[in-house]
């Protein structure tokens, strides 16, 4: 089968990796607002449709005020505020939902008409199974919000966020080889490793942002580049065992965060200075671009005290790093690595 009818598969796979993106967004809003406890029950089916009469909601409420999170925090909530946190959260689960069938219908279309590549098909099933598996972890993240706390586990919602990411990557992955492009840049060695690193890095820093968002640790300190007065702030070992800290104590898991945004951005820039005459200086050039960018969203939600839409703006231009560094890290090849066969398309 030649490449060129792939293309329609290659779009497939990048409108599947624009809706896991839509989802870390809203998500995102989620968290933020504070939404996610919102719908206490998982309804993987019947929950599509949101309340529709007065004694729906109502019910749907009588479910929140049952939960921690209603009697400790928001004790007296009227039902019209229940709405606006119980909207994020549903958003967040439709889009969520929306993602199996934008990706499992297409497959089954292409499999049928034979158009899928034989190498693709048990990528298509892995794919199929992680997204099955995004859905049981997030219900799994909800429920440690339902009994004993006011808000889901920092653990289990950067384990969430991290497998949405792995999705988004490895979606954007096989694209690019569905697309023939796969190992065409051919680039000295130095350039061809860092690059292939960094979707990792940058995957461990959106892991690390995602503790942040658990604990609220962007609240923690509102200054840059110093933190509680220094450059290296008091309390950042005060849990014991001291590994605790880098997990739980709010400090320390915003100068963590911050320490890696550092070594991203100095990674990240050092790969465009050495690609800056080969075929990748474009994608590397946007890369240093993006994750500069990335850097100042992030100093200013600091320093004004998480606004939403400024945290979400950091959060999407996250993914669009995660992307741009994935199909950057399949497209090169050390110079002494030979080149897949594979014809380019343009898709």
């Amino acid at each position: 089968m030649p490449v060129r009818s792939h293309a329609s598969i290659v779009w497939w796979l990048r409108i599947v990796a624009a809706f896991v993106i839509a989802t870390l967004v809203v998500g995102g809003g989620t968290r933020l607002t504070d939404s996610g406890l919102s719908i206490t029950l998982w309804q993987p089916i019947v929950g599509v449709i949101p309340p529709l009469t007065d004694s729906a909601w109502n019910e749907a409420f009588a479910l929140y005020q049952k939960i921690p999170e209603y009697a400790l925090v928001n004790h007296g909530m009227t039902l019209a505020e229940f709405k606006e946190i119980f909207f994020w959260e549903w958003a967040h689960r439709l889009v969520a939902r929306s993602i199996g069938l934008v990706f499992a219908i297409p497959l089954a279309f292409f499999w049928i008409r034979g158009m899928l590549p034989g190498w693709f098909k048990p990528w298509a099933i892995g794919l199929l199974a992680l997204g099955g598996l995004q859905g049981a972890v997030g219900w799994w993240m909800v429920t440690s919000g339902l009994t004993e706390r006011v808000d889901v586990s920092q653990y289990r919602l950067a384990i969430h966020m991290t497998l949405a990411c792995v999705i988004l990557s490895l979606a954007v992955w096989l694209s690019v080889r569905l697309g023939g492009k796969a190992r065409r840049t051919v680039v000295p060695g130095g350039v061809a490793a860092v690059s292939k690193v960094l979707p990792f890095l940058v995957l461990a820093q959106i892991f690390l942002g995602a503790l942040v968002a658990g604990l609220d640790a962007g609240l923690a300190s509102d200054e840059w580049p110093t933190m509680a007065g220094a450059l290296i702030p008091d309390g950042l070992g005060l849990m014991h065992p001291w590994w605790i800290n880098a997990f739980e104590n709010p400090l320390t898991v915003q100068f963590d965060h911050r320490v890696a945004g550092y070594i991203l951005w100095i990674v990240t820039l050092g790969l465009a200075l050495a690609a800056r005459r080969t075929g990748a200086a474009a994608r590397t050039t946007a890369l240093a671009a993006i994750v500069t960018v990335q850097a100042a969203i992030g100093i200013t939600v600091v320093l004004l005290h998480v606004p939403v839409h400024l945290a979400l703006t950091h959060q999407f231009v996250a993914a669009i790093l995660l992307w741009v560094a994935v199909d950057n890290a399949a497209r090169v090849a050390a110079a002494a690595a030979p080149a897949l066969s594979e014809e380019p398309v343009r898709a």
